[in-house]
């Protein structure tokens, strides 16, 4: 396949390797220090100690120069697609398709969707309804990215835990095409599965995001920290049981229990969230795809979020007061 990663972060970047050394045609979009560097010395990635580089890529900033694509991997964060939106689609051969990676609600999540909700646009994410405009709902695959994954430095990608992926059409199907994907998938080494209700593992993954990582932000404590510290550990359900009250009432449903999601992500260890990460190097945090879009979601569904609603002021300020005044903390003392 022609593959290209659109934002290759830490899941876009191990993503791009790991399909590249199994031979498909791999390009990235990057920017800034982390482009040249990948430009100059290849694409490495670092897992369980061993060293990979794929020097088999392209990268490069312009996404006008990459077209014909059988698949491009959207691996931006939520806020980073409007204004890249008219652009995605010419990439694209004419069967290729969009596989989305972003935490949270995707603009796509009405597209398709049965019941009185269908085809509702997502504001928090999409607020003028310009992605889903410009992106044809029956070229989007759903995926949920569980790895753990950091930039070490620009051009070097650090694995720390996971390796699922799951797959899923919007209306559910297991097509030709979603077989395809996940077979590269897994021939790349991960974990990938097509699900038939890709939204309820959506919601799997966001139950997590929406509480630890804008805790994790505003306390800079690792995971197994807010698991193991009651009074965060107790916001966090509290916070996930509003979540699922949500998603419920929406049709989505929940393989796994609250209390399991907790303990798996204690598991984890002392791992900095992707949020805390963000925080301590200066990027604008992921807020409105975790928190904003859960609380319209609330709205729209008469759902009361209180803890979510308080949760979401803090962190929106934390944000605020950290791109205005350049806050940082990043292993520095207090």
């Amino acid at each position: 396949m022609k593959v290209c990663v659109v934002g290759a972060g830490a899941i876009g970047g191990m993503m791009a390797v790991r399909l590249a050394q199994s031979g498909h045609e791999v390009s990235v979009i990057a920017r800034g220090a982390h482009l040249d560097a990948i430009q100059t010395n290849g694409l490495k990635y670092i897992e369980n100690g061993e060293e990979t580089v794929a020097r088999n890529l392209t990268a490069t900033a312009d996404m006008s120069e990459v077209t014909g694509q059988d698949m491009v991997l959207l691996g931006v964060k939520a806020h980073q697609i409007e204004p890249i939106a008219d652009q995605l689609m010419p990439m694209l051969s004419d069967t290729g398709v969009i596989v989305t990676l972003q935490n949270g609600i995707p603009w796509w999540y009405f597209q398709k969707l049965e019941g009185d909700y269908r085809d509702n646009i997502v504001r928090t994410v999409d607020p003028d309804g310009a992605i889903a405009a410009a992106i044809d709902p029956d070229r989007i695959i759903g995926c949920i990215a569980f790895p753990a994954a950091t930039i070490d430095e620009p051009g070097v990608i650090r694995h720390i835990e996971g390796n699922r992926f799951p797959l899923g059409e919007l209306d559910g199907a297991e097509s030709e095409r979603v077989l395809a994907i996940r077979d590269a998938f897994v021939e790349a080494g991960f974990k990938s599965f097509v699900l038939p209700d890709i939204r309820s593992e959506i919601w799997l993954k966001l139950w997590g995001n929406l509480s630890f990582n804008p805790i994790s932000a505003l306390t800079h404590a690792t995971l197994v920290d807010i698991c193991q510290f009651p009074q965060t550990r107790a916001l966090a359900a509290q916070m996930m049981t509003e979540a699922q009250q949500i998603a419920e009432k929406l049709g989505a449903s929940f393989r796994v229990s609250l209390e399991r999601r907790i303990e798996g992500a204690e598991g984890v260890g002392k791992h900095k969230t992707s949020m805390l990460q963000d925080l301590e190097v200066g990027k604008a945090l992921e807020i409105d795809g975790m928190l904003g879009v859960v609380i319209e979601l609330g709205e729209q569904t008469d759902t009361p979020t209180p803890a979510i609603n308080t949760v979401f002021a803090l962190v929106s300020l934390l944000n605020k007061t950290a791109q205005e005044e350049g806050l940082r903390i990043a292993g520095q003392p207090i």
